[in-house]
């Protein structure tokens, strides 16, 4: 094993050396000149003869170091994130990595980025949520998040929301002659303004299809004629559509008496968030 581990190409320079000088103590060589052919000091043969003597090549490895102790904790990172429950300083309208580390008075500012980057706090862009008040909002969390988790068989799962305001800006494309003979294409810095248009889009969980329209207005004519062509796209197969508390949403029972197959999951604000980001992160080439 040890002359493998001499051969080898990969062998460390320190793991190296003592396998040769285990090697040539092994041809009978003394301490002195063993220390003069490794290119290492007299007691560092005896060390690693000794070492090896005693405990094979499990000496040939280095012992655990305790190192030096840390200067701050768990109980540390605790009261940071103690503090940044409490309010900023009065003055200043958001926690800074200074600001924490006068607070705290004993640590360094350097440990708190430090500390506030290994937990991926960003003080600029602190995140938010909201708590519902409904008496009923577990049961509905459930009944969106299993549509998610675990659809009902042989059912389509669809996320379905509407972006409005979209500029429906024209742009003139054409090319630039260069004195070399050479054309670059591209877009104009002028362009023609054509209103405003609305992009309906549902996003099928299960396969990430969408399917999207555009209508010049938000109203809920709009929004069942949409609907009406994501059940032509499913002839025949019962959809399940997550929708958020818009109030187009609501009061469609005329429509879904019409439509049996179709079942709207709405009111449920917090839960659909989540489906209209899929949607409108994947329909921006749409849009």
């Amino acid at each position: 094993m040890l002359e493998a581990c001499c051969r080898s190409p990969v062998t460390l320079q320190r793991d190296l050396k003592r396998a040769r000088i285990v090697l040539l103590a092994a041809d009978g060589r003394s301490t002195w000149s063993i220390a003069k052919e490794v290119g290492v000091q007299p007691r560092i043969v005896s060390l690693w003869r000794y070492r090896y003597a005693d405990h094979g090549l499990e000496g040939l490895k280095d012992k655990p170091r305790p190192g030096k102790q840390p200067i701050y904790t768990k109980t540390t990172d605790k009261r940071i994130l103690r503090l940044l429950d409490k309010p900023p300083p009065e003055g200043f309208a958001r926690w800074t990595g200074p600001l924490l580390a006068e607070a705290l008075g004993d640590v360094d500012v350097q440990y708190v980025w430090r500390f506030l980057r290994s937990h991926k706090i960003n003080l600029a862009a602190r995140k938010s949520w909201c708590e519902s008040n409904d008496p009923d909002f577990t049961a509905k969390a459930a009944d969106v998040v299993g549509l998610y988790v675990a659809p009902p068989a042989k059912a389509i799962v669809l996320c379905v929301d509407e972006k409005p305001s979209i500029q429906a800006l024209e742009r003139a494309q054409g090319y630039l002659k260069l004195p070399n003979g050479r054309a670059l294409t591209g877009q104009s810095h002028d362009y023609k303004r054509h209103g405003t248009t609305t992009l309906f889009a549902a996003l099928e969980v299960a396969t990430g299809k969408i399917i999207a329209a555009h209508s010049k207005r938000r109203r809920r004519v709009e929004f069942l004629d949409f609907m009406n062509s994501v059940t032509a796209a499913f002839p025949g197969r019962k959809l399940h559509v997550v929708l958020d508390n818009l109030n187009t949403h609501k009061k469609n029972e005329h429509w879904l008496k019409a439509h049996p197959n179709v079942q709207f999951h709405a009111d449920k604000r917090v839960l659909a968030q989540s489906g209209r980001g899929m949607v409108f992160d994947l329909a921006g080439a749409v849009a």
